[in-house]
């Protein structure tokens, strides 16, 4: 009887000590890198050099050709609009009104000889001293005698306008940024011999390389650094250029400036484009839990983790930028294929 009592003892003694060794061994919940979401994940930031430009850049010629015998301007020099900048050497164009003027008392003189004609045989007409077809012939006299005078007087029109021409005025206030021709010169009708900058309105010209051009838009808002007086603006992206240069491969971004910026023709600029989408937020591609089309992550809050569906708004190397998180999240950045809703989980700081 003792024996058989012993026996039970140690049996319960081996099932005892054996659920001990099983509680001692129950797995550890899984330790995860997590990371938490503050104003440092909300925007990624780019800066870009930057120079100031007028937008209104205009290249100045002469509307006929000559040549140049005075130049009143230089580069850099304000003007104002209708400021005389070039003029030609009017000689030839002066003889060439003169003889359009010649040309219109010429024909002048045939169309008043044409209208006397026509009236005196227009009196023997109605007393039936001619026939119909000899007053048709003055009458047709005297409508080439008018066409002729009419042609004459637009020459003369023509010649005084191209006298006119030989005077290269500013069409606006501005700067002029480069001269392109020399007195002495004999230039062409349209060859461009000046260009005049408009200080009516500024912007800064940047060139974005074309793997971060998808990141600006028309209309983004951007903050501007001028390095001369140190002056913060905000710009706003007017222009982004449809083709990148074929050697530098950048796109050329245009961005206005606001009205009352101390600024100068030429000046550099730092540009800080930020992204475009507020509230986007910058994670690791390994924090993403793809099911299907939903893109998730894992959230951290008391011990556990619970999925949260997000959107993805773009991809850069190794990063992803989503939408839908909110400063103060922890979310699972590594190894989250393993995990289960629910699931308790160690972080680093644990």
């Amino acid at each position: 009887m003792k024996k058989k009592i012993l026996s039970g003892v140690l049996v319960a003694s081996f099932f005892i000590a054996g659920c001990g060794d099983e509680q001692i061994q129950s797995p550890k919940p899984p330790l995860v890198k997590v990371r938490q979401i503050n104003l440092s994940n909300v925007a990624q930031e780019e800066n870009y050099s930057g120079v100031v430009k007028g937008r209104y850049e205009t290249n100045l010629s002469f509307q006929v050709g000559g040549k140049i015998i005075s130049r009143d301007v230089q580069a850099g020099s304000l003007v104002r609009s209708g400021e005389v900048l070039m003029t030609l050497d009017p000689k030839d164009i002066v003889e060439q009104s003169r003889g359009s003027e010649a040309q219109v008392a010429s024909t002048l003189a045939q169309l008043q000889l044409a209208k006397n004609n026509f009236n005196r045989y227009s009196e023997l007409f109605k007393e039936d001293a001619i026939a119909a077809v000899v007053l048709d012939q003055y009458k047709t006299q005297l409508e080439a005698a008018q066409a002729a005078y009419d042609a004459a007087v637009a020459q003369a029109r023509q010649s005084q306008n191209a006298l006119d021409y030989t005077t290269l005025t500013a069409n606006a206030e501005g700067v002029i940024s480069e001269v392109q021709a020399e007195v002495g010169q004999v230039v062409s009708a349209g060859q461009s011999v000046l260009t005049l900058v408009q200080t009516n309105e500024f912007e800064v010209v940047v060139n974005i390389p074309e793997n971060k051009i998808s990141s600006v838009q028309i209309g983004q808002r951007v903050s501007i650094n001028f390095w001369a007086n140190n002056e913060n603006v905000i710009g706003t992206v007017r222009e982004i250029s449809p083709m990148a240069d074929s050697a530098s491969r950048t796109f050329t971004v245009k961005i206005s400036l606001p009205e009352g910026s101390n600024v100068r023709l030429g000046m550099t600029a730092n540009v800080s484009m930020r992204e475009v989408s507020s509230g986007a937020i910058i994670l690791p591609l390994s924090a993403i839990y793809q099911t299907g089309d939903a893109a998730q992550v894992w959230l951290v809050e008391g011990g556990k983790v619970s999925l949260k569906k997000i959107e993805v708004t773009a991809f850069d190397d190794n990063n992803v930028q989503v939408r839908g998180l909110k400063a103060g999240d922890t979310v699972v950045v590594a190894g989250v294929q393993k995990l289960h809703d629910g699931q308790e989980v160690r972080t680093g700081e644990q």
